[in-house]
């Protein structure tokens, strides 16, 4: 059997969009002679569609989409992510399911068992969970087809009561389909490949994977869609961050397998974020974006990102000095704006700092400067960004890392203002090691960005470390506090000062009230702030 797998960029609710993709993908496989040609899951609306499955008329849109493709599967068979209706009339009113389409109908429907609800995932609020299992039959062979989550109930991933493949393995197929939607994170694809070998091994099959491509809001989907031997090794896989297409004649399939090039964490996290970037412009319909370019390595990061994703012609950059900034804040970032090729204007916040501190003289009589006049400065800024995304019609990026938001060293509606948070999945360690990547061939992002002691510039000779644990520190006890969920006396156990870590507790979880206020974050580890930590603003642990 020839099978195709068709890797797309689909876009949530543009059913015109994904349909096409789909029918030019069935045209593709019947010209490359393929017997049968597999989409990710809920390919035919997008992924994830949240509260839409709400709407009656979204749901009549895919049926019709359904309807369009099964015309085309004539003389080749489709398997297709949607939406269908639970005809039991008990329990939620929707399976996530795929269905097979063949001679220009629907011919089987297959449901999703296991409904994840972790992290960023909220699949049964929406979908009812299948009931039992049962293969495909096509041209002879059957086919084990699951949806996603349906194989991640193996080994150190066990959530689950029972797996499907446990009831499907007792039919003998032929082979695995698994279609999904799996987002990246710069630790999915080892979790991916023991996954995925672990099941082609425990049950001795073949493993055909289709994934999704492109960025949806915050996720970021990778693809590497692949075709997996029983002894669990690839044998084909598509590539990474792009649409791909390959056919694959499973009756040929070699034992002698190809080991996967190892790739650079940060080669994988440049091209989500460049990737993120594009999507979220490219589906919103917006070309241009702005940034205010400090002269800090957060935002030049930013800077060469956005570039990358959209072209440096659709940047611009305002910098915007005060009576505190460096020289060499100004001269760096003009060295940046050079490099990469963007426009920028010069804005001095001078005469607006003084309208504010004339303004509020009599009421702040006989009180001390402090972080109000700080936030004052970085508000100017932001009103100056805004004002150029309402006047010249920019999209605003936000330039905040992980370590900052975590810890709330950032101003709400200051610097922490924009349409789109590009950086807030990365602590501030592993911006420092993206932009030496970036500068891996030759220098795009001045050296003295990167080595120079970070600092906001908001009084005298300020800098992060006056405030805040050096980043290598802070950064690891962020890490096991919300990545890896360690309660303080663990860390504490693990080396750390109780006085540091206690002090980091304590401004990570005042602080949620402004993360709740932040632009998405497009997420590349495994526990993002956003929709996938999920925590109370107004509680009491460990203050």
């Amino acid at each position: 059997m020839r099978i195709a797998l068709a890797q797309n960029n689909y876009h949530t609710g543009n059913f015109s969009l994904n349909t096409e993709k789909m029918l030019a993908s069935i045209a593709q496989a019947k010209a490359g002679e393929a017997d049968l040609v597999v989409f990710a899951e809920l390919a035919v609306c997008g992924y994830p569609p949240r509260d839409f499955l709400e709407f009656e008329h979204f749901l009549q849109l895919c049926e019709t989409a359904v309807d369009r493709l099964a015309t085309a599967c004539v003389g080749i068979a489709a398997i297709v992510g949607v939406p269908v209706y639970n005809q039991l009339n008990q329990g939620k009113k929707l399976y996530n399911a795929a269905v097979l389409l063949e001679d220009g109908r629907v011919k089987q429907v297959v449901a999703k068992s296991l409904l994840p609800t972790y992290d960023v995932f909220d699949e049964y609020r929406y979908f009812e969970p299948a009931k039992s299992s049962r293969v495909l039959h096509f041209k002879g062979q059957k086919i084990a087809l699951t949806i996603c989550e349906d194989l991640w109930n193996i080994g150190q991933y066990t959530l689950y009561p029972h797996s499907p493949m446990d009831e499907l393995i007792l039919e003998k197929p032929d082979f695995i389909v698994n279609i999904a939607a799996s987002p990246f994170s710069a630790h999915q694809q080892a979790e991916r490949l023991y996954v995925l070998g672990e099941n082609a091994r425990k049950y001795q099959l073949p493993i055909v994977y289709v994934n999704h491509i492109g960025a949806q809001t915050e996720l970021i989907f990778d693809g590497k869609s692949m075709v997996l031997g029983k002894d669990g090794a690839s044998v084909v896989q598509l590539k990474k961050f792009e649409e791909d297409f390959a056919i694959v004649d499973m009756g040929a399939l070699t034992t002698k397998t190809t080991a996967l090039a190892p790739t650079h964490t940060m080669e994988d996290i440049s091209a989500a974020l460049t990737l993120g970037i594009q999507d979220y412009f490219g589906k919103l319909g917006f070309k241009k974006a702005i940034l205010g370019l400090s002269g800090g390595i957060d935002s030049a990061l930013v800077a060469v990102l956005a570039a990358q994703a959209l072209g440096a012609e659709n940047i611009h950059c305002l910098l915007m000095p005060s009576r505190y900034s460096s020289d060499h804040s100004i001269a760096d970032s003009l060295a940046l704006v050079k490099n990469i090729g963007v426009s920028y204007d010069i804005l001095s916040i001078e005469k607006a700092f003084e309208a504010y501190e004339t303004t509020l003289a009599e009421p702040f009589s006989g009180l001390a400067a402090n972080i109000t006049e700080e936030n004052l400065q970085s508000r100017i800024r932001g009103m100056l960004l805004m004002a150029y995304t309402n006047k010249l019609g920019y999209i605003l990026l936000n330039t905040s890392n992980k370590s900052e938001l975590a810890v709330g060293y950032g101003t709400l509606y200051g610097d922490m203002c924009g349409g789109l948070s590009v950086i807030g999945d990365l602590y501030k360690t592993e911006v420092f090691a993206l932009c030496r990547y970036i500068n891996r061939e030759k220098e795009i992002i001045p050296d003295n960005i990167i080595t120079k002691p970070p600092s906001a510039e908001l009084r005298p000779d300020q800098k992060d470390s006056d405030s805040l644990p050096d980043y290598e520190l802070l950064d690891q006890i962020l890490f096991r506090y919300i990545e890896e969920r360690q309660a303080p006396v663990q860390i504490i156990e693990a080396g750390f000062a109780a006085e540091v870590v206690q002090k980091v507790m304590r401004l990570v979880n005042m602080n949620e009230y402004k993360r709740h206020q932040t632009p998405p974050i497009l997420r590349v580890s495994i526990k993002a702030f956003g929709m996938g930590r999920r925590m109370p603003i107004v509680a009491k642990y460990l203050s």
